[in-house]
């Protein structure tokens, strides 16, 4: 699989910001949604002058060509960020959860994902991100884990593993 040129962050915080900076240096074509963008003097609201992504409308229009979304959103907000998505989301798409959140919670969004016809990472981040960025340590699991692996490589995902 050659490396993903779409992609969608849901969430716009210190992770999505991270990232998002980190994959346009590739090339990459990238579309960021977060519900505080609603909001201009939010923190996501203005961390869009330094991080040149395309501010999506809503959840939907980020993901709307999406080959990678990336969900990067608060713990309490997984499962909200997954069903906001679902209805755009492209089939065949990986969805890579960063959060920080119960196995449950994990389980509930793979199946709102694989369900629309996405597929689920779940990752486990191990370390902050801030020191290695993209690079940063990261345990992946679910059946689509290798697979996604194979693209991530080129957007500089080098500390990500399966599990």
């Amino acid at each position: 699989m050659a490396g993903f040129s779409r992609v969608a962050l849901i969430g716009f915080g210190e992770v999505g910001q991270t990232l998002g900076a980190d994959i346009l240096k590739t090339g990459a074509q990238v579309a960021a949604f977060d519900v505080l963008f609603s909001k201009p003097d939010s923190i996501p609201s203005r961390a869009l002058a330094n991080v040149k992504v395309r501010a999506a409308k809503s959840a939907t229009d980020a993901v709307k060509d999406a080959e990678l979304v990336i969900c990067a959103v608060t713990a309490a907000s997984d499962v909200d960020a997954a069903k906001s998505v679902a209805p755009g989301l492209p089939r065949g798409a990986f969805y890579l959860d960063v959060n920080s959140v119960s196995p449950g919670v994990k389980q509930t969004c793979a199946k709102i994902v694989e369900d629309a016809g996405g597929r689920y990472v779940e990752s486990a981040v191990m370390a902050p991100i801030g020191p290695k960025r993209i690079a940063s340590s990261m345990l992946l699991g679910g059946p689509h884990a290798r697979d996604f692996l194979e693209g991530a490589r080129s957007l500089g995902f080098t500390g990500a593993k399966p599990f």
